[in-house]
């Protein structure tokens, strides 16, 4: 019976892992956000030193690759402030304790994060505020060189914080030059923003754009400034993206909106939901023409909400959001730091409500992937969530998906592959793929397959390693090789593609 039993065992953990083995996607969004704001994630204190800034932030891209993370979203304009050098704005006071005062041992934390996360097959999404100033009315905490203080018409005061002015052509012409320099300088992946368009509404208090309005109201109605209000954003997102591809076509543009667009009860097109908060109404974010026309690349609604929660179920919305994509990528905000709070709805205390959701995620082919808010979920733990991604949901490495509103194309091929063998040592090696743009290689992926036949390129579990070199090291692998395997070497390029691979070399180790 003993025996019986462990066979029965034993099969259950082989069907097992061969089960997460054919769900497992080669091509799917794993991303995490790193707030910089009031100091959320990263850095953790306003005085830490450059080294105590750089280990932490290490720990997290170490985190990240130890569970196969392969994106972050990293806040580098929480408010209209830099974690960059910028001749545009100051420093951040969240970076250096101080705006404008630069770090006392000098770096770049945005080329430091980028240049250790593309080591560790990490792209990196840089996230920043379009409007948003300050996070209260202390205009002490603003450097004297900012740009509030050589023009503050710029500027508009609402709810106890300052904002750009949306509706001002200023305002965008100067958005615009934030962005281009920073896609102009910095290898970054994608520029993203998150839901704070207009701000959120705050009682018996109107948004002060009756001036801007009134001196620029483009032909609207003072019964329409709704309309002009959603027009500037229109305007605004529709720029930026021009904007990113007149300089780097291969740079996305994502957003991460509040997770209702709007409720049913609203408009017959919006989602069987009761929230109080409405993109289009509220935010004057109209989310769903910038996917229908195609002035942003991809979606990452803020699904914060439990599976059943009665205003806004996270089922729903995720059907929902699945059904108005409009054939642009799709990534779901799951709220990790939600988990295991203690006065968080019961689905968020009991078993672990991020496990269920990416459960759930699986019944819809149009998600492609996740982001994660925020690190610090990841880096606690929170409810072992780190223990389900590893050992089911992120189990096995994932290259970042094609964008499906981007145009572009794969590198040439790897020539050359061979295998070279010196006594103990095995090594593989290729020649180079020399392009240039968007086809310039990110990395090489080595596919080994057992025996001497190539086996599935769309499984995962076939990839043995990534590297930026043209020589792998065989020997020097986590995985033993025994016996005899093909391998394949393939260019993924900054589009994301892959180039079709032709080329093999089978080698006995």
């Amino acid at each position: 019976m003993l025996m019986k039993k462990l066979f029965l065992v034993l099969v259950l953990v082989v069907a097992t892992v061969a089960m997460v083995s054919a769900q497992a996607k080669k091509r799917e969004m794993r991303a995490v956000w790193i707030a910089t704001v009031a100091n959320i994630d990263w850095p953790s204190q306003r005085n830490l030193n450059v080294k105590q800034q750089k280990a932490e932030l290490l720990q997290i891209l170490d985190s990240c690759a130890a569970l196969n993370i392969n994106t972050i979203v990293l806040q580098i304009r929480p408010t209209a402030d830099a974690f960059y050098t910028s001749t545009l704005e100051p420093w951040s006071h969240w970076l250096t304790g101080k705006q404008g005062v630069r770090p006392q041992t000098f770096y770049d934390p945005l080329q430091f994060a980028i240049d250790e996360s593309h080591k560790r097959f990490i792209d990196v999404h840089v996230w920043l505020n379009p409007y948003r100033v300050t996070n209260s009315d202390n205009l002490d905490l603003l450097s004297k060189d900012h740009l509030y203080y050589k023009n503050k018409d710029l500027f508009v005061k609402y709810g106890g914080k300052y904002y750009f002015d949306p509706g001002l052509d200023e305002t965008r012409a100067f958005l615009n030059k934030v962005v281009e320099d920073i896609v102009q300088r910095y290898d970054v992946d994608a520029i993203h923003f998150d839901d704070y368009f207009y701000p959120y509404k705050v009682a018996n208090e109107e948004f002060p754009d009756y001036k801007s309005f009134r001196d620029n109201p483009r032909g609207y109605s003072p019964m329409q400034k709704d309309d002009w209000r959603r027009n500037n954003v229109n305007m605004i997102i529709a720029e930026l993206q021009q904007t990113i591809k007149s300089i780097k076509p291969w740079v996305e543009f994502g957003i991460s909106p509040f997770g209702v667009w709007r409720n049913k009860s609203s408009d017959p097109r919006g989602s069987d939901t009761q929230a109080g908060v409405q993109n289009y109404d509220d935010l004057y974010a109209d989310i769903l023409k910038w996917l229908n026309e195609g002035t942003i690349d991809y979606v990452t609604p803020q699904l914060y909400w439990e599976i059943g929660k009665k205003v806004a179920d996270y089922a729903v919305l995720a059907k929902w959001w699945s059904e108005n994509s409009y054939g642009k990528n799709l990534y779901v905000g799951l709220y990790a730091t939600q988990l295991g709070n203690k006065d968080a709805a019961a689905a968020w205390r009991k078993g672990n409500e991020l496990a269920r959701q990416m459960q759930h995620n699986k019944a819809y082919k149009e998600i492609d992937g996740v982001i994660l808010f925020s690190a610090k979920g990841i880096l606690k733990n929170l409810q072992g969530i780190n223990d389900s991604l590893r050992s089911n949901y992120f189990k096995y490495p994932a290259i970042t998906p094609i964008n499906r509103n981007i145009k572009g194309e794969a590198s040439a091929e790897p020539q050359n592959v061979r295998t070279v063998k010196d006594g103990s040592e095995a090594y593989l090696l290729w020649d180079k793929v020399e392009e240039e743009g968007g086809c310039r290689v990110a990395y090489y992926v080595v596919y080994a397959f057992k025996g001497k036949k190539v086996g599935d390129f769309n499984d995962p579990t076939n990839i043995l390693a990534r590297t930026t070199d043209n020589c792998l090291d065989l020997r020097d692998l986590d995985k033993k090789l025994h016996g005899s395997y093909t391998f394949v070497v393939t260019a993924i390029n900054k589009f994301k593609h892959e180039n079709q691979p032709t080329y093999s070399v089978t080698r006995k180790l």
